[in-house]
């Protein structure tokens, strides 16, 4: 079974529910690291135990939430083995998978609703990555 990390924080609380729905559904075990309520807490509380369980092993993949998703994909990247990517399109998701071998998917809460969040996170979980020329410009990320 795939194990995905979720976190969010207030700003992006509306998409946890239909998120985590839809991962349970589909069978994922999900590592869930917060928030539990629309209270205002800070993004990186929730960002560094979902960056910390993917790039540790313990979860395969990562969902992050917030208001614009540029907190949590910030906080995220600061970790050496994460690859997060912010999208707000599926479209976007795909291409963070397939191209830049994307580990963590972030969205904007405040931007998109719970059914375009789905679909996202359909889009990132079922697209693997290209490799190829890809993987030399993913290998280059890394200072």
């Amino acid at each position: 079974m795939t194990t995905i990390a979720f976190g969010c924080d207030h700003a992006g609380y509306n998409l946890k529910a239909p998120i985590l729905a839809y991962l349970t559904d589909a069978g994922y075990e999900i590592l869930d690291f917060g928030t539990y309520s629309e209270e205002s807490v800070d993004y990186p509380d929730f960002a560094h135990p979902v960056a910390n369980a993917v790039e540790g092993g313990k979860a395969s993949l990562g969902i992050l939430c917030c208001g614009s998703g540029n907190g949590v994909a910030i906080t995220a990247n600061k970790h050496q083995g994460i690859r997060a990517a912010l999208c707000w399109l599926p479209e976007l998701a795909t291409l963070a998978r397939a191209h830049n071998n994307a580990n963590i998917l972030c969205m904007p809460g405040r931007f998109v609703s719970g059914e375009e969040a789905v679909e996202m996170t359909k889009a990132f979980l079922a697209t693997p990555f290209d490799g190829g020329r890809h993987e030399r410009r993913v290998g280059k990320m890394s200072c």
